[in-house]
């Protein structure tokens, strides 16, 4: 593993993305969990699964908490939206600051912060005192510390293995995230229904002691750290206009933000259709968070073997997700229904894994803590706008129509924006149905447009499309 520093280390900046990818391999060098070779970044990894699993607990009760005290989604998706709105408001700012200070000091101080106010969560509802602003309040705090946390452990991925295993360790956190929803809802559903929701509140507290040991005991001289950009004004303007000047960012960028706004509302979706649909339990809505979190790592573990990161792949996803979601509001039935969770939850996540690692690898080095703050900004910070929306037009018409407009949105995104990538990129989008064993299936390809500069823009881009 190479010690160098952040400008050797990471990569620079490349204004045709497509010239670096076209040689990479089609599966990531070194296997599936080639990054957990990385001594640091098996810390992290490792710290990160039992946080993850409490994080994950907390959010299934926080959701169930919301609803018994109102008996309201509205109430879920204001909750959705407050722990949301600090990103949208400074989450530009959290870039500036992770790009300024050492990320592994900023992610322990951050972690810690977590973690008090799990505990705090967790005491107010095991003294029998918790009211829903208190909910309300917390949900909002934990955003605040987000908006530091998110771009510093974003962006820290790559100090900790390298620009070779970044696209590789994207993945592999996802993944990490989505093993850790596995086990965590569940979890949560039979404490919650056991000995009541204080105690998952309290686990999920406890549980980022974790990664505050795994970030002490790793070894700084083995990180890729990247030069720190020092304190001066127009910084938050300076990264705006680099991602303007980059369409291969800005379309990409855009398509998240559609799908999270609209798309990602599972919380406000899943608990009006097992409370208000099929009339069941907190033990069952934790089971289908399960089945999303099983589709989504598998998601996860394939975007892991991938070498690249594709434009065709995040826009056919997108639009397969879309799909998959419109078809799961209109499930007649409960196993029917079950059943679309794990490929919504596989898609879902390969929109993200896809995009994350994209925007990351044709990013500049000294740019990346803004530019990922902007990603995670525009990514979640529209839930403050999307959840309560929906929230109201799954109260108003009904959880069948709130899951349908998500899945109408994402879709119309998908194909409105892999229109204007194509377009600006000097390609255009083509269906064409391949022979299968059995059947012809349909598959997205971007091509070059006809004229001189279109083939010359097409070739420089048609392998990351």
């Amino acid at each position: 593993m190479s010690t160098g520093t952040g400008e050797l280390s990471a990569p620079g900046h490349n204004p045709h993305p497509a010239d670096r990818t076209t040689r990479a391999p089609h599966r990531a060098a070194g296997g599936t969990f080639a990054s957990l070779k990385v001594r640091n970044y098996r810390l992290f990894f490792t710290g990160a699964i039992v946080s993850n699993t409490g994080t994950w607990m907390a959010r299934i009760t926080q959701d169930w908490l919301v609803l018994s005290l109102t008996g309201s989604a509205a109430a879920v998706g204001v909750t959705t939206a407050l722990q949301f709105l600090p990103m949208l408001l400074f989450g530009l700012y959290g870039g500036v600051i992770a790009d300024r200070y050492p990320k592994r000091r900023l992610l322990v101080l951050s972690q810690g912060a977590l973690g008090l106010c799990g505990i705090a969560l967790a005491v107010l509802t095991l003294s029998g005192h918790v009211q829903v602003w208190h909910v309300y309040l917390v949900a909002f705090l934990l955003g605040m510390v987000t908006v530091v946390d998110n771009p510093a452990r974003q962006s820290f991925v790559s100090e900790m293995v390298g620009p070779d295993q970044l696209r590789n360790a994207v993945s592999l956190n996802s993944a990490n995230f989505q093993s850790a929803r596995l086990v965590g809802p569940a979890v949560a559903g039979l404490l919650i229904a056991s000995v009541g929701s204080g105690w998952a509140f309290l686990v999920n507290g406890l549980s980022f002691l974790a990664p505050l040991a795994a970030l002490l005991m790793m070894r700084p001289a083995e990180l890729h750290p990247t030069a720190r950009v020092p304190r001066g004004k127009g910084q938050l303007r300076e990264g705006l206009r680099y991602v303007a000047g980059r369409p291969d960012l800005i379309w990409p960028i855009a398509l998240v933000g559609f799908i999270g706004t609209f798309g990602f509302n599972f919380p406000i979706w899943l608990t009006a259709f097992a409370d208000g649909v099929f009339h069941v339990g907190p033990g069952v809505y934790g089971l289908l968070n399960t089945l999303m979190a099983v589709g989504s790592l598998a998601g996860a573990l394939l975007s892991a073997r991938r070498g690249t990161s594709r434009l065709r792949l995040l826009i056919g996803a997108a639009a397969v997700f879309g799909v998959l979601e419109i078809a799961a509001a209109m499930s007649p039935g409960f196993w029917l229904f079950t059943l679309l969770l794990v490929p919504i939850g596989m898609f879902g996540l390969t929109v993200n894994v896809t995009a994350n690692s994209f925007v990351q690898l044709a990013t500049d080095p000294e740019m990346r803590g803004r530019v990922m703050s902007l990603y995670m900004m525009v990514f979640a910070g529209g839930t403050p706008l999307g959840a309560p929306l929906l929230g109201w037009v799954t109260d108003t018409y009904g959880a069948r129509v709130g899951f349908a407009t998500g899945g109408a949105v994402s879709l119309a995104a998908a194909v409105v924006i892999g229109a204007l990538l194509s377009r600006s990129t000097g390609l255009r989008m083509r269906v064409e149905l391949r022979p299968g064993r059995r059947v012809r299936h349909p598959q997205v390809r971007f091509v070059p447009r006809a004229g001189r500069e279109g083939r010359e823009e097409g070739a420089r881009l048609a392998a990351t499309a």
